[in-house]
């Protein structure tokens, strides 16, 4: 019976050093940061904990890029990677890293805003830990990550979140979406310590227009939108209806005032920014979806999606052309672009800046070609 027990129990010892050794260079591996290449416009490359020492040598600090023309104009800031699960977004950044060139004002980038929440993936949705893309220079592999900070370096989730500002409650595990602690606190958890890093840039930089770029599934309301706290409103609109002529549709929202610790509220309640997010369609985030795969992400495909739309339950149009990562991205710098344009119609110090794809050039040519 003994020598049962030890044959079993080596056994489990044999399994577990297996599943040890098959999991922990996997979970090295995510924390290993893919390169981004430096554009013509890249002037400097900065930590967050630049602005906030307290985040240094944490699993928060990341990097954020400076773009500077050496001309005096405005400043835009601009964050992809709030939810790693929404790749548009950092793509999106990345793509402005690897290309964009500055000639008037400044514009800083930060591709990875929760760093964290790129070295693990939301359990249960059988999501890929990678994307896979084809660029000029060959296969580019880039992260998919979480929706919220790794548990690993911030646990455990209260029963229920406070938002530290406003005392308003939310389910325990907001307590890790970066996009519900702004503006952050000096003394809070690791992901309210990144949102006070990053309100910190917009006060010590003056950054003048702040956009959050963020992708959601086909059945949510705020979708192919820009989201403005009341002060950028009437720029969002107007950029809104500009991007209409062009063919591009982008509704607006405004930002709720009741609804606490997101970026377009706290940015532009607690500094003088124009604070706006933009949302595009990611069928891999959705409930509806079928499988999710790298390709599957990347192409925006999803038969299941087709469906829905057929019986009326989505709020953007879902056909067998899905909604490819180029559109996505074309729509966020796109938005970027016709913003920043009514921004220096209306204000003395402008941002101009060059080098980066239009619309129709990223769906004709794909976002691997400017990667």
């Amino acid at each position: 019976m003994m020598k049962g027990s030890y044959k079993t129990a080596g056994v489990l010892l044999v399994v577990v050093g297996i599943i040890i050794a098959i999991v922990i260079p996997q979970f090295t591996s995510r924390r290993n940061l893919e390169v981004i290449n430096k554009g013509p416009g890249v002037t400097a490359v900065k930590q967050l904990s630049d602005y906030f020492p307290g985040l240094a040598g944490s699993a928060g600090d990341t990097e954020v890029y400076i773009l500077d023309s050496g001309k005096p104009g405005g400043t835009i800031m601009v964050l992809g990677g709030t939810h790693p699960n929404e790749p548009s977004g950092y793509l999106g950044a990345i793509l402005m890293i690897e290309n964009a060139k500055p000639t008037e004002g400044r514009m800083i980038i930060i591709p990875r805003a929760n760093n964290s929440a790129f070295s693990h993936s939301d359990h249960m949705e059988g999501t890929p830990a990678y994307l896979q893309l084809q660029t000029k220079s060959g296969e580019r592999t880039f992260r998919y990550g979480s929706r919220a900070t790794n548990p690993i370096d911030q646990w455990p989730d209260p029963d229920i979140y406070v938002h530290a500002g406003s005392g308003q409650t939310l389910a325990g595990s907001d307590t890790r979406n970066l996009n519900r602690a702004y503006p952050g606190r000096p003394d809070g958890n690791l992901t309210e310590k990144v949102a006070y890093a990053i309100t910190q840039i917009i006060k010590q930089e003056h950054v003048n227009i702040s956009i959050d770029l963020h992708e959601s599934s086909p059945e949510y309301p705020v979708i192919n939108a820009m989201v403005a706290h009341e002060n950028a409103m009437g720029i969002v609109a107007e950029a809104a209806m500009n991007l209409q002529l062009d063919g591009v549709e982008m509704r607006i929202e405004p930002s709720p005032k009741n609804l606490h610790g997101l970026s377009h509220r706290e940015w532009g309640d607690a500094t003088d920014t124009l604070a706006i997010l933009m949302e595009t369609a990611n069928p891999s985030q959705g409930r509806l979806r079928g499988e999710v795969s790298s390709d599957s992400i990347i192409n925006g495909k999803d038969a299941l999606y087709v469906q829905a739309a057929k019986i009326g339950r989505l709020f953007v149009p879902f056909t067998d052309e899905g909604h490819p990562i180029e559109e996505r991205v074309a729509r966020h710098l796109s938005g970027i672009a016709e913003i920043v344009n009514v921004y220096n119609q209306k204000m003395p110090q402008h941002i101009q800046f060059t080098n980066l794809p239009t619309y129709q050039e990223l769906l004709n040519k794909g976002i691997g070609f400017y990667l």
